[in-house]
């Protein structure tokens, strides 16, 4: 629930509307006056306000940074100031260097710490290893997980997808932390950040 939707629940009261629907308003604003001499145009006019409140998409570890702080009933002035003067001390650095490497992430670490946010789902990937999927006529070859999650090699057949559970869904970070030198990255369909 956005900001705005718990400030309009927090100070409402039920109104009648004309076909038996209940509506929650303030009843003393600018904001019911509206709504009432709208003519039906209040569904619309709601509808925009939450659009503009859409909640701002952080990474995971900026999400856990700021819960994190507020659970020690911090402001947002110290969750920045810290991450600025702690950065990989006690602050991780990924999260000082995403808020403060770009000023549109600053302003979202802060929109995010006061009306809430998104987590955003990192880019997986498949790994399909180059040269035995050259090699072999009807087969593309990816990296899998086998019994005992031992890594192994699946065979799919050639223009179909890999969708095999047993197929490795890696993000950036994992493959980054390997050695993938004979391996192509294939992005898993549907599985964007966006």
């Amino acid at each position: 629930m956005t900001k705005f939707e718990e400030e309009l629940m927090a100070t409402a009261k039920m109104i009648p509307t004309s076909d038996g629907n209940e509506i929650k308003f303030k009843t003393s604003s600018a904001l019911y006056d509206y709504l009432l001499l709208s003519n039906g145009e209040a569904e619309l006019y709601l509808e925009s306000q939450l659009q503009q409140q859409a909640l701002p998409v952080v990474p995971e570890c900026v999400g856990n940074w700021i819960e994190k702080d507020k659970n020690y009933g911090r402001s947002v002035y110290d969750g920045l100031h810290r991450l600025d003067y702690e950065a990989g001390e006690i602050a991780p650095r990924e999260v000082a260097k995403w808020v403060f490497d770009n000023k549109e992430n600053l302003n979202l670490f802060t929109r995010a710490w006061l009306d809430g946010y998104t987590v955003e789902k990192p880019q997986l990937f498949y790994l399909k290893h180059i040269d035995m999927s050259k090699s072999d006529a009807h087969l593309n070859w990816y990296l899998a997980k086998g019994t005992d999650n031992v890594l192994i090699h699946q065979g799919i057949k050639k223009g179909k997808s890999p969708k095999l559970k047993c197929i490795l869904k890696l993000t950036q970070q994992e493959i980054d932390s390997m050695e993938t030198g004979s391996y192509e990255q294939i992005p898993v369909p549907g599985e964007d950040n966006k």
